[in-house]
């Protein structure tokens, strides 16, 4: 029997030193979708990811967040950051397999080569951090992630320290592993939302809401007029034009 795969349903704002940081309303992370959370650099979109996470946030969380099947949501989440957070004195497949070790778990050495496989990583993944491009350490990343085996994934803008093209790839790569799953996409990038997103949300004036839903497929050509519309749409909204 396989795994559900839960929503999520977040209501409520997030408080610091006395000021609301951003308030939300009957946002719905849905399952087996990416929804993106959409706004500029310092308006609180991470920290909306470690509350989902139930990381330390030095804020104060107001309201309900709940997945659908009402089971704990925290136990239940991978988390791609910006940095790849590799340990740089283990080779890349330690990397990959790291979390099972520390929680003392058997490790599947035959999911582990399968998912190196996948993520392109078979001639690299002896290496240690420091031989390994920008790229292939951002696919160490996915690779960890996806030996987490979770239902809920949240990315913390994992793109926007590579290169254009490799953000490209990138973004294909996970798009394509990353199926079944209920996935967060935080991100400053309206064509990197409008791209890989089905639902997408904007952070603005400290209010989180509904701004775009889209249909399949995804990832969207990068040449399609539709994005580059729609992408100049968003901008447009996030600068308040």
């Amino acid at each position: 029997m396989s795994a559900i795969i839960p929503s999520l349903y977040i209501d409520g704002s997030a408080v610091f030193d006395g000021n609301t940081l951003f308030s939300v309303k009957g946002m719905a992370i849905n399952s087996s979708q990416w929804t993106c959370l959409l706004g500029p650099s310092g308006s609180g979109k991470s920290t909306l990811l470690r509350l989902i996470a139930g990381l330390d946030t030095h804020v104060e969380f107001n309201g309900s967040l709940k997945a659908s099947d009402n089971l704990q949501v925290h136990n239940r989440v991978a988390y791609m950051a910006q940095s790849d957070l590799l340990f740089p004195w283990l080779r890349a497949d330690e990397n990959i397999k790291v979390g099972s070790k520390l929680r003392g778990e058997k490790i599947d050495n035959d999911e582990l080569e399968i998912i190196i496989q996948n993520v392109g990583l078979i001639d690299h993944c002896k290496k240690y951090p420091s031989e390994l491009s920008g790229g292939q350490r951002q696919r160490v990343a996915l690779a960890r992630t996806l030996m987490e085996n979770k239902p809920i994934i949240l990315l913390d803008e994992p793109f926007s320290a590579l290169d254009a093209k490799t953000r490209l790839e990138m973004q294909d790569l996970v798009a394509e592993h990353l199926q079944e799953k209920t996935i967060l996409l935080v991100t400053h990038d309206p064509n990197e939302a409008t791209r890989l997103c089905n639902n997408i949300y904007l952070l603005n004036d400290s209010e989180i809401y509904l701004t775009k839903s889209l249909p399949p497929p995804f990832p969207k050509n990068i040449n399609d007029e539709d994005v580059f519309l729609l992408q100049t749409k968003l901008l447009e909204e996030i600068r308040g034009s």
